[in-house]
């Protein structure tokens, strides 16, 4: 079952980031892609997700967030995910240096959210 978003995740980024980040197509993408994408990209995308719904993670953080997921969500990015092997490098370097960005607002209590979600997918 795909995850109810709404659309009060990201209420101050500006039309323009709220075009191109859609929590739907987000819960979409995770999970249709998980197995292939593989555990270490879903869980650092379930971190940011849960790190950028929280109060205490500023605008530019959020947005930070928000622009490497809809990088994520996007069907069309520089390495396309239908590619064996490489397809989601590109992705992963987006993630990664949005977890970077934000590293201190990913606390025990993001990462308790995001195993729980891992384990009913990969476990």
């Amino acid at each position: 079952m795909i995850e109810n978003v709404d659309d009060q995740a990201y209420p101050a980024y500006g039309a323009d980031t709220k075009k191109r980040y859609s929590g739907a197509d987000f819960w979409i993408k995770l999970k249709l892609s998980a197995k292939i994408a593989g555990r270490e990209l879903v869980e650092k995308s379930l971190w940011l997700y849960y790190a950028a719904r929280r109060p205490e993670t500023p605008i530019w953080g959020k947005t930070a967030v928000y622009s490497a997921l809809a990088y994520f969500i996007l069907p069309t990015d520089a390495i396309p995910d239908f590619i064996p092997i490489t397809g989601y490098t590109d992705d992963m370097a987006a993630i990664a240096a949005a977890v970077a960005t934000i590293s201190q607002y990913i606390d025990d209590d993001v990462k308790t959210l995001a195993n729980k979600k891992l384990k009913s997918w990969f476990d």
